[in-house]
């Protein structure tokens, strides 16, 4: 196997890292959420205990990173998220702060594209990433990259557009004599 790069793959620009602040929020949020619901007053004592492994493994588990082309995106401990996004699909990223997630200094971002489905779910939910006004910047900065390309390789110039002009004359020539031919 040849070790070339292939032009064709997508380079990573950057690769998100996610605040460890992100294990001690679950942990309280799972476990305030436990002592709402009264069945989880008797799951509680567990989550307590073995909650912090199944957050540590959880943390482990995510990755985020993007790339000239896309937003990847994986999760999960026993149930695995493996997301993919083109750059040229995403509308918006929301940045949320609440009051709670302020305490802990994290943030969530909400990924929004052109093909989101119609219940008004996010696409990809990010939450904790270090810097992430900076990382929702940079996504954007290349979304807009992307699609600026696109639209300029789209347009016709003028000097082709007046190439174009005696090929078509002559195309209709061409389909003219035909048509006389055939009628």
């Amino acid at each position: 196997m040849s070790n070339q790069t292939n032009p064709r793959r997508a380079k990573q620009l950057i690769e998100a890292k996610f605040d460890p602040r992100l294990k001690t929020y679950t942990l309280l949020s799972v476990s305030g959420f436990l002592v709402v619901i009264i069945f989880g007053i008797i799951v509680l004592p567990f989550w307590l205990i073995f909650g912090s492994i199944y957050i540590n493994r959880y943390f482990d588990s995510l990755f985020c990173e993007l790339t000239t082309r896309a937003l990847h995106f994986k999760k999960g401990v026993w149930f695995q998220t493996e997301r993919t996004i083109p750059l040229d699909k995403i509308q918006d990223l929301t940045f949320k702060e609440g009051p709670i997630l302020r305490y802990f200094g994290l943030s969530h971002l909400k990924v929004e594209t052109a093909g989101q489905s119609v219940q008004g779910g996010a696409d990809m939910s990010l939450t904790g990433i270090i810097d992430a006004r900076k990382f929702r910047e940079m996504v954007l900065d290349q979304r807009d990259e992307i699609t600026d390309k696109a639209g300029d390789s789209s347009s016709v110039t003028q000097s082709e557009e007046d190439n174009l002009i005696p090929l078509l004359n002559e195309i209709h020539k061409t389909l003219k004599s035909i048509e006389q031919k055939v009628g």
